[in-house]
């Protein structure tokens, strides 16, 4: 009870940590007001509506896909179903507000003085990302005291990532950038690094379909993952800052990032619990030979 109360106690401190963190930096720090070309605002804009409708179809598809499932198995679908729902909700916040920034001025947009707000994409990243690593961990199989462990390991690595990489996030500044981007990476690389490992360990344990699931999992995590810190940097690589096509970059480098890590991700998930449904009710009367639910 102790461990659990302490671990709650870290978490409860990182939180802090995040939100005083998050509402010194955009107190102290004013959107840049940028000039974007008609394409680059599209862009955005085409991107911020394809990403939720990918949320909002995934959110109906994860609460349908529940009953092809063995029981022990949809209580995955329902966090995939709460990831993108938050998701869903947190873009049209971020759609909005991009509309809300910009308007068009003869063939370009110019800022209309209302800040663009990127804390939603970090206040949606403190609500999903524990969600996926619980998720992950879900599928590793492990035993509840060793699972229950690192995912309070693993929360905690969340939440001072979010909390290091929004200072740089907001900053126009080369340095301040990289150095709480470097700060950030830390806990990322000990994330993935924890649940590359775990996936790769538990595919003994898994059948032979799952196991080749589990391996394209690993691949689709440090992928979607990956993928994160290039879009971070990419500001840097097209101009040193926060011009157009950096904030460009990163809106549509998250977007993608975002959909691959909870929409493609939680499918992954779903078919890993469609297999492992048919094997455990084909190892329970192995002569009925019960295929997978939905497949032929």
């Amino acid at each position: 009870m102790r461990s659990r109360f302490s671990g709650g106690a870290w978490i409860m401190a990182a939180l802090c940590l995040v939100l005083g963190t998050a509402l010194a930096q955009s107190a102290g720090n004013e959107a840049p007001r940028l000039t974007l070309s008609y394409g680059q605002f599209g862009l955005v804009y085409q991107m911020f509506s394809i990403t939720i409708a990918t949320m909002g179809a995934g959110f109906l598809f994860f609460v349908l896909a529940q009953q092809n499932l063995a029981p022990r198995y949809r209580p995955a679908m329902v966090v995939s179903a709460i990831v993108v729902a938050v998701a869903c909700y947190h873009y049209f916040r971020i759609f909005n507000s991009w509309n809300e920034s910009y308007r068009l001025v003869g063939e370009v947009y110019q800022a209309t003085g209302v800040p663009f707000n990127d804390a939603y994409r970090y206040a949606d990243w403190i609500l999903t990302v524990p969600l996926l690593l619980v998720e992950a961990v879900a599928v590793l199989a492990l035993a509840s005291n060793i699972a229950s462990g690192m995912i309070w390991r693993l929360a905690l690595a969340a939440f001072v990532m979010i909390a290091t990489g929004y200072p740089g996030e907001i900053s126009s500044d080369t340095g301040t950038r990289l150095l709480w981007g470097t700060i950030s990476t830390i806990p990322f690389i000990y994330i993935v690094y924890t649940l590359f490992v775990e996936l790769g360990r538990s595919l003994e344990r898994q059948p032979a379909r799952v196991q080749v699931l589990t391996r394209n999992l690993r691949l689709l995590l440090f992928a979607s993952w990956g993928f994160y810190p290039i879009a971070y940097l990419l500001p840097l690589l097209l101009g040193g800052g926060l011009n157009a096509s950096g904030i460009v970059a990163v809106q549509v480098g998250y977007s993608l990032a975002d959909i691959l890590a909870k929409v493609g991700f939680g499918v992954l998930i779903y078919f890993i619990a469609l297999e492992k449904t048919a094997h455990d009710r084909a190892t329970a009367d192995p002569a009925l030979g019960t295929p997978a639910l939905g497949t032929d």
